[in-house]
């Protein structure tokens, strides 16, 4: 190890491909996750927050670390909902796991969907998060893409994930099935 970064550790690695032996450096850190929460009015509860690496305020879904105490993604994924919008809803599915950056980074993000998503409890933000609530239309999250709207690529990710496996969602009129 080389440096301890609180949410992440540098390793360096020399390793040997086929052409040449090199110093390599990784970050390695606990697995992400990230959920949307679908209304159902066919809204997506997603979250705007100030992200310090561009300066600037995301408009994402709820997302974070995976903690040691949580049992699995997806009651990290559940917590994070919860803590970070307030909503709640029913069973959730597994819509997919991506490697972030697997040239750098050791981690992986897990996504999930939460149908019929309502108001449970009062938001609870970490201290350093300040974090508004806004429901937005599924059907509007294709040109929020387009236009850089949403431009967090974990939660394009989500978003390509839904598209690809509930397709039904998107062309739904305006209540889930």
């Amino acid at each position: 190890m080389v440096q301890d970064c609180r949410v992440f550790t540098v390793h360096q690695h020399q390793r040997r491909n086929h052409r040449r032996r090199g110093t390599f450096y990784v970050l390695q850190g606990a697995d992400w996750c990230n959920i949307i929460p679908l209304t159902a009015e066919n809204e997506v509860v997603m979250i705007e927050q100030f992200r310090h690496g561009t300066r600037d305020v995301t408009l994402e879904i709820p997302g974070g670390i995976v903690d040691m105490e949580d049992v699995s993604p997806a009651d990290a994924a559940r917590r994070e909902m919860r803590e970070e919008s307030g909503y709640d809803g029913d069973a959730l599915e597994e819509l997919g796991i991506i490697a972030p950056n697997p040239a750098i980074q050791s981690n992986h993000c897990h996504s999930f969907l939460v149908r019929n998503a309502r108001p449970a409890t009062a938001p609870r933000p970490d201290d350093e998060e300040e974090i508004n609530v806004r429901l937005v239309p599924l059907r509007a999250v294709p040109q929020l893409i387009l236009d850089g709207v949403i431009d967090h690529a974990l939660v394009v990710v989500a978003f390509s994930y839904l598209f690809l496996r509930r397709p039904d969602l998107l062309n739904a009129n305006d209540v889930t099935q």
